[in-house]
């Protein structure tokens, strides 16, 4: 396992920030780490990283305790945090140089210019960090923390700042390093999940009320499924509404209908009887998952 979290705890006071949680996360594993604001989640990553001390349980990375050797695991970090501290008078290679000599790299001049071109600050690379945007001071942010070649990434809010079309850049820069790598990071925006993860770790209260691949997250955490059909010929709306675990009906388009079910799976077989019944031919027939946004929304609500 490059992360195992067991029985994680911060306390401030007689508020419970992080309450007691366990996970692991493997090689090769991205995963998105969500929750409202105020849920535990940059707590939760400083913990793991050794930026802060834990008051119960314990972090291990890459085989490494990292109360008993934070020294060591933070070698095998690469940490992009929420705030981004960054020197504003230096420029951005001379930022850079001095991260690289911090974490001892050996090629540093080759390592430097890598980076730049992995995370897309080639264009801005002559410039004082304090004359760039807050998109490209994220940028600078994310070199930093590749700069050594970490085995693992925590990566809190890494696109925040940056316009869509900068945010598609970094999700697949992301998206790549996922594939050597061990990433965890946080978001507030479902799609960019949804588009980089395959499994999702929901905090609340200081609380995990979810950690499922993310399909199977959509699929069981909320009643708001649908079934999709297109039929070829003129199909009643009746006869849809007619069928058992059926909510709703909604007509999209001609021969197009959406029914809001709790039992996708019954509802198909049921449509599939009814066409041969009536001899109508069904051109397509798919269920529809509920978003991640409504998953989050219902299970963090409570």
């Amino acid at each position: 396992m490059s992360i195992t979290v067991n029985n994680l705890s911060k306390i401030y006071g007689a508020q419970k920030a992080v309450n007691n949680i366990s996970f692991t996360i493997n090689k090769g594993e991205i995963v998105g780490f969500l929750g409202p604001n105020g849920a535990g989640k940059s707590t939760t990553m400083k913990m793991i990283t050794g930026y802060l001390k834990a008051d119960g349980g314990n972090a291990v990375v890459c085989g490494i305790t990292v109360e008993e050797n934070s020294n060591e695991t933070k070698k095998k970090i690469g940490y992009l945090p929420e705030a981004n501290p960054l020197y504003y008078d230096m420029f951005v290679r001379e930022y850079l140089e001095f991260v690289s000599n911090v974490h001892e790299v050996s090629n540093k001049k080759e390592k430097i210019e890598e980076v730049i071109t992995t995370v897309g600050l080639s264009v801005e690379a002559n410039k004082k960090i304090g004359q760039l945007s807050k998109g490209y001071k994220q940028r600078v942010g994310l070199a930093a923390a590749l700069i050594h070649n970490p085995d693992v990434l925590i990566l809190d809010e890494p696109t925040s700042g940056l316009d869509p079309n900068q945010i598609v850049e970094i999700r697949e820069v992301i998206k790549e390093l996922g594939k050597n790598k061990t990433v965890l990071f946080s978001s507030h925006i479902m799609q960019e999940v949804e588009a980089i993860c395959d499994r999702v770790i929901i905090i609340n209260k200081g609380n995990i009320v979810a950690d499922e691949q993310l399909s199977t997250l959509q699929k069981n955490k909320t009643n708001n499924h649908a079934v999709l059909v297109q039929f070829k010929e003129a199909v009643s709306k009746e006869a849809l509404k007619n069928l058992k675990e059926v909510s709703e009906v909604e007509q999209l388009a001609t021969g197009n209908w959406k029914l809001n079910t709790n039992d996708p799976e019954t509802v198909r077989k049921q449509l599939m009887e009814l066409s041969l019944q009536n001899n109508w031919n069904i051109v397509s027939l798919q269920s529809e998952s509920s978003s991640l946004e409504e998953v989050f929304r219902n299970l963090t609500s409570k």
